[in-house]
């Protein structure tokens, strides 16, 4: 029958395939003690304290070696600190772990009114301050404005010595200006 159709048998095969799956190779027994030593220590531990603590036959040197190499590419890197070994933070890491602290410091009374005769009569140099305020301004109190950035250095006086003149860091938002001219509007007004 050279028209007749083949017939095709599909068998199925019910047994369970063998797995193929790698069992992960087992560590050493001597780099899982090491491990867990330097991971419960408070401190740095030297050579002689590991190898007290380790098996008679393990070479310390090389374990401390082969795992720090394993570490390399962890959070956590596996260090020498002098003699001694300890788990530390990865370098490249430690921006995550620093902390930003905004310290609020209340401004002394000399320091607020210097900063109001700067801001007022700015570029002003510290022989007119000394002038307006009537006392002799303590080089710390320029310093602490200077430092926490409410006056800056705005250039030189072309008068003999050529002091330094400062001036106020543009601090306009902080008090609600919107210009230098509406400051001195606003104080001209409330003298009236």
């Amino acid at each position: 029958m050279p028209g007749a159709a083949k017939k095709l048998t599909v068998v199925q095969n019910n047994e369970p395939e063998p797995e193929t799956t790698v069992a992960p190779a087992a560590r050493p027994e001597e780099l899982r003690l090491l491990e867990a030593l330097l991971f419960a220590a408070d401190e740095p531990l030297d050579e002689a304290m590991l190898a007290r603590r380790l098996p008679n036959d393990v070479n310390v040197k090389a374990a401390l070696a082969q795992l720090r190499d394993e570490y390399a590419t962890h959070g956590v890197n596996l260090v020498k600190v002098g003699k001694n070994w300890t788990f530390r933070t990865a370098t490249d890491l430690s921006w995550l772990l620093t902390k930003q602290i905004v310290e609020t410091r209340k401004l002394s009374r000399a320091a607020t009114e210097t900063l109001a005769i700067v801001a007022y009569h700015q570029p002003v140099t510290r022989a007119e301050i000394e002038e307006i305020r009537g006392v002799v301004t303590a080089a710390g109190t320029l310093d602490v404005l200077l430092k926490t950035g409410w006056i800056r250095p705005r250039g030189r006086r072309k008068a003999p010595g050529r002091p330094i003149t400062y001036g106020t860091m543009g601090r306009r938002k902080h008090f609600s200006l919107t210009s230098a001219r509406k400051r001195w509007v606003t104080c001209q007004g409330s003298r009236s």
